[in-house]
C-alpha cells in the first residue's frame, strides 16, 4: 500500500473461488492435460468493497451472487476478494494479474474502480502475468454498487448491477485510455475518470467527510470548499511547449471521461477511447456563479461561457505562478496532495468489458 509516498506492506491478497476447474500443464508432452483440453474456464476476480455506500455494497453483493453464478458460473471460475481497507484493492488487483487471471471486476463505486485501475500498473508500467508476460491480457470489468458511478455515465450505462453482469457475460471489450499524475518526487498515480485542481479538488476532499449523505456529499463538500477560497494564477505547459499563464483560476479539470462529483458533466468532450485528455479551465468564478450556472455544469453546456476554456492534450504540467502551496489536487475523488503536478495519457492501456 502506498500512502503519501510511504510503502506499507500488506498481507498477500487471497481469492475465494466460488467455483473451480483445475487446469494442469504437462511439460513432457507440451500440451494440456485432459481436463484442460476441454474448453478453458477463465478466472474472474471480483474485488468487493463491503463498506462502500455505507455498507450497502456488501449487502447488495451477497444478494447479487446467485444471479452472478447463474450467468457466469458455467463459463468461468468466480473468485471473490473482499477488501479490508484503503488501497487493498490495488494489491488484490496486482496479485491477480500476476497470477494470470482473465478479468478483474471492480464491485463498488468510483473509489473502488479507481483503486483497481491503479492495480493494473506499477510505476507507470502495466503489471504482467508471471508466466505469460505480455502475451496474456487481463480485462477490466465494472459492477456499480457504490455511492457514485460517474465513469459509467460516460458510456451511458445505467447504475444497474444486473446490466453490468450482462456486459461481462457478452464478453465484448474495447481498449480504453488511462490518465497518469506524477509529482516532484517521481511517484506516479493513475486515474480513469477526471483529475482536478483547486476548488473542485478541495470540494472533493471535503465531500469525503459527508459520504453518509450519498450524492449530497458533493454539495456539502462544495459549500465547505468555498469558505476562504481564493482564485489563483496558474501556469500550464501543454505537450512540452511553452509555459502559459491563466489568471484567477477557480478550477482546472483534466478529463479522461466526462463526469465527476455525482453527475456533473465537467469535461463533456472527453472520451476514454480518444487517446488524449480534455482540459477545462474555469476562471474567475464566484460562489454565485456556481449557483446560477450549476445547471450548465451538470448538462455540460458550460463550455460556451467566456471564462471557460477547453484544451485537448497528451500531457499538461500545472504549477502556481507564485508558489504559495496548498492548491489541492485529486483524481476520481481521491485526494493526492498539492501542486505542482504533471498529467499524461496512457493510450489504449486497459482492455475493458463494454
Amino acid at each position: 500500500m502506498v500512502l503519501y509516498g510511504i510503502v506499507v506492506p500488506l498481507p498477500k491478497p487471497s481469492f475465494t473461488r466460488s467455483e473451480q476447474t483445475i487446469i494442469s500443464f504437462d511439460p513432457s508432452t507440451d500440451r494440456m492435460s485432459d481436463a484442460a483440453s476441454r474448453r478453458r474456464r477463465g478466472d474472474y476476480v471480483f474485488v468487493v468493497n463491503p463498506k462502500g455506500a455505507n455498507g450497502r455494497t456488501g449487502k447488495e453483493w451477497k444478494k447479487l451472487l446467485p444471479y452472478l453464478r447463474s450467468r457466469l458460473g458455467g463459463d468461468c471460475n468466480i473468485c471473490e476478494s473482499i477488501t479490508s481497507g484503503p488501497s487493498h484493492a490495488i494489491d488484490i488487483t496486482r496479485e491477480a494479474i500476476r497470477e494470470g487471471v482473465d478479468a478483474v471486476i471492480a464491485v463498488g463505486g468510483d473509489g473502488t474502480l479507481h483503486e483497481v485501475v491503479n492495480g493494473f500498473f506499477w510505476e507507470g508500467k502495466p503489471v504482467l502475468a508471471h508466466d505469460q508476460g505480455a502475451k496474456h491480457s487481463t480485462a477490466l470489468g465494472i459492477i456499480p454498487l457504490g455511492t457514485g458511478s460517474d465513469f459509467a455515465r460516460t458510456f451511458c450505462w445505467k447504475n444497474d448491477p444486473h446490466e453490468a453482469i450482462e456486459r461481462i457475460t457478452t464478453g465484448l471489450k474495447t481498449q480504453i485510455d488511462v490518465g497518469t499524475i506524477s509529482g516532484e518526487r517521481g511517484d506516479l498515480h493513475c486515474f480513469l475518470n477526471v483529475a482536478d485542481i483547486h476548488l473542485s479538488a478541495k470540494a472533493g476532499y471535503y465531500a469525503g467527510r459527508y459520504k453518509r449523505f450519498g450524492n449530497l456529499c458533493y454539495v456539502f463538500g462544495a459549500l465547505r470548499a468555498f469558505m476562504g477560497h481564493r482564485n489563483q494564477d496558474l501556469k500550464i505547459k501543454v505537450d512540452g511547449g511553452e509555459w502559459e499563464v491563466y489568471s484567477d483560476v477557480t478550477a482546472l479539470c483534466i478529463g479522461n471521461a466526462k463526469y465527476f462529483g455525482g453527475g456533473m458533466k465537467i469535461t463533456p468532450t472527453a472520451d476514454p477511447c480518444s487517446r488524449n485528455l480534455e482540459v477545462v479551465i474555469l476562471q474567475n468564478f464566484k460562489w454565485y456563479d456556481f449557483v446560477l450556472k450549476l445547471h450548465k455544469l451538470y448538462r455540460g453546456t458550460h463550455l460556451s461561457e467566456e471564462n471557460v476554456h477547453l484544451r485537448s492534450v497528451h500531457t499538461i504540467e500545472v504549477e502556481e505562478l507564485v508558489s504559495q502551496g496548498g492548491i489541492y489536487v485529486q483524481s476520481d475523488g481521491e485526494h493526492l496532495g498539492f501542486l505542482p503536478r504533471k498529467f499524461s495519457v496512457l493510450p489504449a492501456a486497459i482492455e475493458m468489458f463494454i
